[in-house]
């Protein structure tokens, strides 16, 4: 049997590294079914990895497909001539293979940046009776509404399209979602055929000390500073990051420290966010590294080498599907200062994780930021992201924190525009945090033990095993994808599927300015 693996890319980030460590596994949990495993994607992998992959599946033949029409939609000229291409590739991928040859492990189709391609995907599998495993990361309806345009400007009319794509009613797809909120809207509506997937993760040997020296060196070379400690947010240069608020956290708690970012810009989407974040931090000569292991550089540690060799992990992200940086600090033994992810922080405590410097939100001052110019801009950009929707979805927005408030008061620092954060980060680190510190109480201890050199680190608990180790992980997907559930969902099934989650998702606790535009 093939095990066919199907992702627009594999640029470095949380789904190739899930690929690469899940894949060995699920070889082994079909105990020597799988004969040959198939990577496709859009574009040309990077060889050390793929050699990598390669030795990671003795005795599998491992081949990879390159189909630059499987890229983002985006990044391609669309046409009823493209769509042909898009549908030729597909077949070409599957060949003759049937039911018993074949198995389809498809990655974020629900973001729907080439839903040409999830369409051709979905019928070609149907036509041959192979199962086809829909693996959800990301929404296209999660504050990335910026897709909607972009699927109108190449011919989608209504929201029955991306739907019926998306949620397909073909008897042979299975849905993984990664994390329990999103499994539960979707067992709502595909019963027996959803699966709770959360992502393998495996607490790894720490590196040994000849690694972790150079890891430090390597550090201290890139930073030209041999004595500061470094505090690390493994990321891409990403809005839904809120990179500002880690940076600001790392002024306030550890003044001296080095905030580092790992990723660089990986979709012109996101090119305006990183170059204004980028010339404020020149401008103000923060102690801040954005994309450390950008580049072609020989010799660069790892991500999990870095962590090892960071005083202290953060993640301020205001959107994930799993959020792999919080396993990932425990895995290293490092001490975490994290946002509490409403859609993650119950898994996460299902796992056994316990996590001590955990917050909510970061109040800060309104005396910190233009509060008049805010809310303007805020009102002009929430008037524009709102018109941008489907026109049925509109009614559903709920209103966002700044424009409640008529008189300035305290809020979220996640709640502001970047324009605003920068604003806030242009100020003194210690007059700001004179201000803000009464507003968040938890923060002097964490600051007083940051000083000491004493946050406290998550142990690995012994129950994450039969959650996130590789056995488990294999164990569930073979349950979704051999189960029995042959007939074919509801025609209804998509649409109410799509409105749960866009109703849920519109609501005011979902509203982050930075995602309501490129520029903010």
């Amino acid at each position: 049997m093939k095990l066919i693996i199907v992702h627009y890319h594999l640029r470095p980030g949380g789904v190739r590294r899930i690929i690469e460590l899940a894949a060995p596994h699920l070889v082994a949990q079909f105990d020597g079914r799988i004969t040959d495993v198939i990577l496709a994607g859009g574009e040309a992998l990077d060889r050390k990895w793929n050699e990598n992959f390669r030795q990671g599946l003795p005795g599998v033949r491992v081949t990879f497909c390159i189909e630059p029409v499987f890229k983002y939609l985006s990044e391609q000229r669309f046409s009823a001539a493209l769509t042909r291409r898009i549908e030729a590739a597909v077949n070409r991928l599957l060949g003759d293979d049937g039911a018993d040859d074949a198995l389809v492990w498809a990655h974020n189709l629900g973001i729907a940046r080439n839903l040409p391609l999830v369409d051709a995907l979905t019928r070609a599998c149907d036509e041959r009776g192979i199962t086809l495993v829909m693996h959800h990361h990301d929404w296209w309806f999660d504050n990335r509404w910026q897709r909607w345009p972009e699927m109108r400007r190449n011919g989608v009319r209504s929201l029955q399209a991306p739907a019926r794509i998306v949620f397909p009613s073909s008897p042979g797809v299975r849905h993984a979602a990664i994390n329990h909120v999103d499994a539960a809207l979707l067992e709502r509506q595909f019963p027996a055929r959803t699966g709770w997937l959360p992502n393998l993760t495996e607490p790894m040997p720490p590196p040994s000390a000849e690694r972790l020296r150079a890891a430090k060196d390597w550090l201290r070379h890139k930073l030209n500073d041999a004595d500061a400690p470094v505090w690390i947010l493994p990321c891409r240069l990403l809005r839904r990051k809120n990179i500002a608020e880690a940076l600001l956290l790392t002024r306030w708690l550890r003044p001296e420290a080095w905030l580092v970012t790992t990723g660089d810009v990986s979709s012109e989407d996101e090119r305006a966010y990183a170059e204004k974040f980028t010339a404020a931090a020149h401008a103000h000569h923060w102690r801040l590294r954005l994309g450390i292991l950008a580049g072609d550089e020989t010799r660069k540690p790892g991500v999990a080498e870095l962590l090892a060799a960071s005083e202290a992990v953060v993640l301020t992200s205001i959107q994930e599907g799993f959020g792999l940086p919080y396993l990932e600090a425990a895995a290293a033994g490092r001490p975490l200062v994290a946002r509490a992810l409403p859609n993650i922080s119950p898994d996460l405590k299902r796992f056994g994780f316990h996590f001590p410097q955990l917050y909510d939100e970061i109040l800060v001052d309104p005396r910190l930021f233009d509060w008049e110019a805010e809310q303007q801009r805020q009102q002009k950009l929430f008037a524009r992201w709102r018109a941008r929707l489907p026109a049925p979805c509109r009614p559903w927005a709920g209103t966002p924190v700044m424009l409640s408030r008529r008189a300035p008061q305290p809020v979220p620092f996640s709640r502001l525009t970047l324009t605003a954060q920068l604003e806030v980060l242009a100020q003194p680190a210690k007059p700001s945090w004179e201000l803000c510190a009464p507003l968040n109480p938890e923060l002097s201890g964490w600051k007083k033990r940051a000083g000491a050199g004493k946050l406290k680190s998550t142990p690995w608990p012994r129950t994450a095993d039969r959650w996130l180790g590789g056995a488990a992980y294999a164990k569930r997907f073979a349950q979704l994808a051999t189960g029995n559930a042959r007939r074919p969902a509801s025609a209804s099934a998509a649409l109410r599927a799509q409105a749960g989650f866009m109703r849920e998702k519109l609501g005011a606790e979902h509203l982050f300015p930075l995602l309501w535009d490129l520029d903010t």
